[in-house]
């Protein structure tokens, strides 16, 4: 997939998952984590995942996020066939389209904030522009004048902000965030709610985000519940509101 193809703007899903299976290991240990998915996401929407451990929801975020592909099934991501890519085009699916957002926020910690926030813009060879756009970036999350902090400097919270402006530098068009809050106390996980919000609201960024915690699906429009390898719930935003 090039850097450089039509985002499309029609109104097919941006993600679809038609028949969608995965299956580890093999022979009488074989074991399915997921049974057949089928789910279609548009752009702009905010989707909360929910379900046990073991209910699949992390492996179908694994591969939304191109960093596991179905054993069956057709995964589609705006029209493309992302089963018929190669690992390297996956690479670039990731890299240009894709943000991620983990429990643990993945910060290198004898770095700045800023320096974290251009690590993916050097992978993207970006060249003048990369501490412009990181900055930029960390003013979008609330943290300007924190740029030189290292991530033990700042506060659970503040590290989450990082954390969150190093997955939208790249200007991706889906967020996927993988128990954001996990790690927070409640306060800090209103804000960073808040700031999700703001970006999908403002920004039109797709965020998909899976959690444990009822109070922080509230915030999304539409919540999804996995059991058992299947989606067992899918509620529009006025039922998840209601």
């Amino acid at each position: 997939m090039s850097a450089t193809q039509t985002r499309r703007e029609d109104g097919a899903p941006l993600i679809e998952l038609r028949g969608v299976t995965k299956v580890y290991g093999t022979g009488s240990a074989a074991m399915q984590a997921l049974k057949g998915v089928d789910l279609r996401i548009h752009r702009g929407e905010f989707v909360a995942v929910m379900g046990a451990s073991g209910s699949g929801k992390s492996t179908c975020m694994n591969i939304l996020g191109c960093l596991d592909t179905a054993t069956g099934g057709d995964y589609r991501f705006q029209g493309i066939a992302v089963g018929s890519l190669t690992r390297n085009q996956r690479a670039l699916l990731r890299r240009h389209y894709l943000g991620f957002v983990f429990q643990s926020f993945n910060l290198l910690n004898r770095t700045s904030a800023l320096e974290n926030v251009e690590l993916p813009l050097i992978y993207r060879h970006t060249g003048a522009q990369r501490h412009l756009r990181a900055r930029q970036a960390l003013h979008q999350v609330g943290l300007t004048g924190w740029e030189h902090h290292t991530p033990g400097e700042l506060s659970g919270g503040q590290q989450q902000r990082v954390a969150i402006a190093r997955a939208i530098v790249t200007q991706p068009i889906v967020l996927l965030a993988d128990e954001p809050t996990g790690n927070l106390d409640s306060a800090r996980s209103v804000e960073i709610m808040e700031l999700l919000t703001t970006l999908n609201r403002d920004q039109g960024i797709t965020i998909i985000m899976v959690t444990h915690e009822p109070d922080m699906a509230a915030y999304a429009k539409r919540l999804i519940h996995f059991k058992d390898g299947l989606i067992e719930n899918d509620h529009s935003e006025r039922e998840v509101t209601a």
